[in-house]
């Protein structure tokens, strides 16, 4: 058994242990988007979207890698040449859909 002076020893080293430090905290990736068409993106948006089930800025934005306003612009150029059509309107989200010939 350890004697009165260990003891109090270890009692006293007990609050000398290392301190704890901060977490730097989770950084988010940048998204590198372009702001202007390139060739490849625009036939890519003239091609392909206007065959998906919903569209709106942020899944083009997201799978098109174009930042959200020039999503918008692509939008109302698509609903333009009546490519596809609005399902709802909010102020902040739009959600269109493949132009059906439903009407």
């Amino acid at each position: 058994q350890a004697s009165k002076e260990a003891k109090a020893k270890a009692a006293m080293a007990g609050g000398k242990g290392k301190k704890k430090k901060w977490s730097k905290g989770k950084v988010k990736e940048k998204v590198n988007n372009l702001v202007l068409f390139d060739k490849n993106t625009f036939d890519k948006l003239m091609a392909e979207v206007p065959k998906y089930k919903m569209i709106t800025p942020s899944i083009l934005s997201d799978r098109l890698r174009i930042n959200g306003s020039l999503a918008r612009k692509a939008i109302h150029l698509l609903v333009e040449k009546d490519l596809i059509r609005p399902v709802c309107k909010h102020s902040s989200q739009y959600v269109y859909t493949r132009a059906t010939n439903v009407e």
